[in-house]
């Protein structure tokens, strides 16, 4: 089983950036694909990035493409999202998940979530 702890989210004017932190606990961190997800109010949850168990592989939303980047420190069990060059429409409440089955674009595929940070841009 994994517990995720996600954090880092915030108040930042449209153009600035942020860094999500998502702490793991858990030995089996390291063989998990991870992903980060978003869900803004009155929508459905929205994929964002994922990452492969090794972090070797990620695949990103065309909508964060070029301005967000997915990684993750296995020795610290602890997965990111580095978030530049913000927009008002990337406001939402940001969750990490595990997947046990590699990376997918589905939540679906996840079985471990966070409880979520809320990310906030001011235009």
């Amino acid at each position: 089983q994994v517990q995720l702890v996600e954090s880092g989210g915030g108040l930042v004017q449209a153009g600035g950036s942020l860094r999500l932190s998502c702490a793991a606990s858990g030995r089996t961190f390291s063989s998990y694909a991870m992903g980060w997800f978003r869900q803004a109010p009155g929508k459905e949850r929205e994929f964002v990035a994922t990452i492969s168990s090794g972090g070797r592989s990620t695949y990103y939303a065309d909508s964060v493409k070029g301005r967000f980047t997915i990684s993750r420190d296995n020795a610290k069990n602890t997965v990111y999202l580095q978030m530049n060059s913000l927009k008002p429409e990337d406001t939402a409440v940001y969750y990490c998940a595990a997947a046990p089955k590699g990376v997918s674009y589905s939540y679906r595929m996840y079985d471990y979530w966070g409880q979520g940070t809320q990310v906030t841009v001011s235009s």
